[in-house]
């Protein structure tokens, strides 16, 4: 074919095809399903979906997906794999803690005091317990250091790749931002001006509050939580670390999030300071310089 406009939803294998499609000198732009469904009229077949998917890549407001290079789905690639090793690690340490209690063994609360106790029962140590329990145990207590051995890897992996990206090391100038949030925005968001301003990037994020106005009344909900789910849970992890600082040195913290602080509750506040930190980022992936905070 000629080149031409090409539009398809975006899904997992979208961004390689429109790659491919874009070396052909074709026009792709890709669009997130639910802004497709709208168009689609009834039922449900190959040809309904396409017919909605051209209406919808023809609007002058629709907005669309930016197509992700190989670099950027590489590193994604990194923070998938090392999230499903987060996720196999806790359940591993919540089934030892269950398996345990039930014989009185109270192991605790913490990820890291139950790597310690599977650390402890491979060096020999040896509970009050039936000969079959302490096999299971064993290899249970193996299966945990393992796997926090294998995040330690993904960690090490993600911060040498963060010292070579310059734009991951202007993210970490910004507080309550380290080398896996960074890494994870940057790779997710890569050209950060296809945002018109730091709310729409806030809002792309799920971080704005629902907008339910009308009649001239303003009614403002709880967040949207429609975007990107796992940077927004590294946003909220990375200031609730904040919010404990505050308690050991109140002199590094900003004094809005202070008198935030006084006002709101603790987890309100964690999101309201993320929404404010989505919006650095923007601004700091726009402009290409330093964090530098306001002295007043």
């Amino acid at each position: 074919l000629e080149p031409c406009l090409v539009g398809m939803e975006a899904c997992g294998s979208s961004h390689h095809w429109a790659r491919e499609l874009s070396k052909l000198g074709h026009d792709v732009r890709l669009i997130p399903a639910n802004y497709v469904k709208p168009y689609v009229k009834r039922g449900k077949s190959d040809a309904v979906d396409a017919e909605a998917i051209c209406e919808a890549v023809t609007r002058p407001t629709m907005r669309f997906v930016a197509p992700k290079s190989e670099a950027q789905q590489a590193v994604l690639f990194l923070h998938r794999a090392r999230d499903l090793i987060v996720r196999q690690r806790t359940q591993l340490s919540n089934m030892l803690r269950s398996l345990l209690v039930e014989f009185g063994i109270i192991i605790a609360q913490g990820t890291g005091s139950a790597v310690k106790f599977a650390k402890s029962i491979l060096d020999g140590d040896r509970p009050a317990l039936p000969e079959i329990a302490i096999d299971v145990l064993k290899q249970l207590s193996h299966q945990l250091v393992a796997m926090h051995l294998r995040l330690r890897w993904y960690e090490l992996r993600m911060r040498l790749h963060s010292k070579l990206d310059k734009r991951v090391m202007l993210l970490r100038t910004i507080p309550g931002i380290g080398p896996v949030t960074a890494s994870a925005i940057v790779a997710t968001v890569g050209d950060a001006k296809q945002f018109k301003n730091g709310r729409q990037f806030a809002a792309w994020l799920g971080l704005t509050p629902l907008n339910r106005s009308s009649g001239g009344k303003e009614r403002l909900g709880r967040i949207t939580k429609m975007g990107d789910r796992y940077i927004r849970r590294l946003l909220v992890t990375g200031m609730t670390a904040r919010l404990r600082q505050m308690k050991v040195n109140p002199d590094r913290v900003d004094p809005w999030a202070i008198d935030l602080l006084t006002r709101k509750p603790p987890r309100l506040a964690t999101v309201a300071m993320a929404n404010k930190t989505a919006r650095i980022v923007w601004a700091v992936l726009t402009k290409n310089e330093y964090y530098r905070p306001h002295t007043a």
